[in-house]
């Protein structure tokens, strides 16, 4: 089909440099699209090349403890994703000896591993005819094809999947996959694509019909949560203190943070020091009580906004689960907290 063969051929003349592009390793090329999961290259290429040294085959990344692997994605967001490849690491070890499943089915039983994935490591690495569908495909089809069909509708993923898979290259999937994905993320951008400069501008059917800025067409989302965090950092007259572990599922779980109080509300001083004083880590001990951001700090996820403020404690001293304020640094801790680290230089 011509789409396939202009595609390709663009590819050939622009693709960029990536160390993944260098190998049909299953493992390598699974560790890559996990990080690329919601993450922009420029971000994640420095994780995955972290992860390769580190963890330079699936047996290694097996034996590493969660903890350790949290560590190395702080920063990266989405902390499912290392907690799931953690997972699958082990499982394919202890299953399958440290060989990657070669079929799209198989890999799809993998955790973390969704269709995307899936057909990324099939077609890649096992050549199997299974065409990718991520953002940067959806807008390449919806854009190029005039598909006004809502993408995170249950009928936008199976119309773009069929689409994509009658115009796979059979004789080159792997290639083909890799092209529309690179088209999309450095051609056919989001926004202010060089549609001048394109080898498909004078098929496009959105750039014909003016739609360039209103395709894909995507529902409207659920209403974000606002959710109102107030840490408490506890500083000892020795130097000390305070994290816990997040336990419960949800955003951050099994990462570290200062103890929380979570309000309905943004909180002024009075109102957080009458928590406070009956807070169990002070344990009746006396204390001083500072604010350190006058203003919330909002963090943006995908579904909430946390409008966060960070309150000094100061203490005489703590009980005997605290640590000393130098260890901080060596858990993982949510980007949020170690923004904050980083200003407070602790």
């Amino acid at each position: 089909m011509v789409f396939s063969k202009t595609l390709t051929h663009w590819y050939s003349n622009n693709k960029r440099d990536f160390p993944w592009r260098k190998t049909k390793n299953p493992y390598y090329i699974w560790l890559s699209e996990i990080i690329l999961q919601q993450t922009q290259v420029k971000q994640g290429l420095p994780y995955y090349e972290v992860f390769i040294r580190t963890y330079p085959t699936v047996f290694d990344l097996a034996n590493a403890s969660e903890s350790e692997i949290l560590k190395l994605w702080q920063g990266l967001g989405y902390y499912s994703r290392a907690r799931n490849l953690h997972t699958t690491a082990k499982y394919i070890v202890n299953k399958f000896n440290g060989e990657f499943p070669s079929t799209y089915d198989d890999l799809l039983k993998l955790k973390g591993v969704g269709d995307y994935t899936a057909s990324a490591i099939a077609s890649i690495c096992f050549n199997e005819n299974t065409a990718v569908v991520d953002g940067n495909v959806y807008r390449v089809l919806a854009r190029y094809f005039g598909i006004e069909t809502p993408i995170n509708s249950t009928k936008g993923t199976k119309e773009f999947k069929k689409l994509a898979q009658e115009l796979i290259d059979k004789k080159n999937p792997a290639e083909f996959n890799q092209a529309i994905m690179e088209f999309g993320a450095t051609q056919c951008k989001p926004k202010n694509p060089d549609c001048a400069a394109c080898p498909f501008n004078n098929s496009c059917i959105a750039l014909q019909k003016n739609m360039i800025d209103k395709l894909p067409v995507k529902q409207k989302t659920i209403k974000l949560r606002k959710r109102y965090f107030n840490f408490l950092v506890f500083i000892s007259e020795n130097g000390n203190t305070v994290l816990e572990k997040r336990k419960t599922k949800g955003i951050w779980q099994n990462l570290y943070q200062f103890p929380l109080i979570e309000s309905n509300k943004s909180l002024n001083y009075k109102e957080l020091k009458d928590i406070v004083n009956a807070h169990h880590v002070l344990n009746g001990n006396c204390f001083n009580l500072f604010l350190y951001n006058e203003d919330d700090i909002i963090h943006k996820l995908s579904h909430q906004h946390l409008y966060t403020k960070f309150w000094i404690v100061e203490v005489k001293t703590l009980h005997e689960n605290s640590i000393n304020i130098n260890d901080v640094k060596d858990f993982a801790v949510p980007v949020l907290i170690d923004n904050f680290l980083k200003s407070f230089n602790f």
